[in-house]
C-alpha cells in the first residue's frame, strides 16, 4: 500500500443501469445506496481491507447506524457516474463515510450522501473500538468533505 502525499477521495465509475431507473428513465433514489455500497467496498478493498478477510482478521462487523442521501439533479439511464467515497470522520467506535456522485462530464453534484458505520464485535454485536490498523489503512482516503470536493473539482454552487 503506497501512501499519497495528501488524502484524496476514492473514485469509481458506474453506469446508471436499467434496474436503477423508474418508468421515466430517472434513477430511483434507492439505487444510490447500491452505488454507495459499491464505492465503499472497492475503497476498502483498495486499502487492503477486503471485507471477507478484514472481518475475520479483526473479528468485527461494521453495520450501518445511519444512511443519509441528498439529490440535486436526476441521473438518467446510461449516464456514466463518478462516485467518490471517503472517510469524513473517525470516532472511537464509529466512522462516517461520505459519497459524492457526479456525472462523468460535469463538476456539479448529482447526489451526495453519508453513512455512519459502527464497529461491533461479531459474537455479541456490541460496540467496540475501531482497530488501529483499519484506521491507518483508510488514512489515504480520510479527509473533510470540503477537501474531497475541492480535489474532485466540484462547483461550489448547486445547480
Amino acid at each position: 500500500m503506497t501512501s499519497h502525499a495528501s488524502p484524496q477521495p476514492f473514485v469509481i465509475e458506474e453506469y446508471v443501469r436499467w434496474s436503477d431507473v423508474d418508468f421515466a428513465g430517472i434513477i430511483f433514489y434507492g439505487s444510490y445506496v447500491r452505488l454507495f455500497e459499491i464505492a465503499e467496498t472497492e475503497m476498502f478493498r483498495h486499502c487492503g481491507l477486503a471485507y471477507a478477510r478484514m472481518f475475520d482478521a479483526y473479528d468485527i462487523f461494521l453495520p450501518r447506524k445511519a444512511v443519509h442521501s441528498e439529490f440535486y439533479w436526476p441521473a438518467r439511464l446510461d449516464d456514466r457516474l463518478r462516485i467518490a467515497a471517503y472517510v469524513g470522520k473517525v470516532g472511537t467506535k464509529s466512522l462516517t463515510l461520505h459519497f459524492d456522485v457526479l456525472r462523468a462530464d460535469t463538476t456539479a453534484l448529482d447526489a451526495a450522501g453519508w453513512m455512519v458505520l459502527v464497529c461491533v464485535d461479531r459474537k455479541k454485536l456490541k460496540p467496540v473500538s475501531l482497530p488501529a490498523g483499519l484506521i491507518a489503512s483508510l488514512a489515504p482516503h480520510t479527509l473533510s468533505p470540503e477537501s474531497a470536493r475541492q480535489f474532485l473539482g466540484v462547483s461550489p454552487s448547486p445547480r
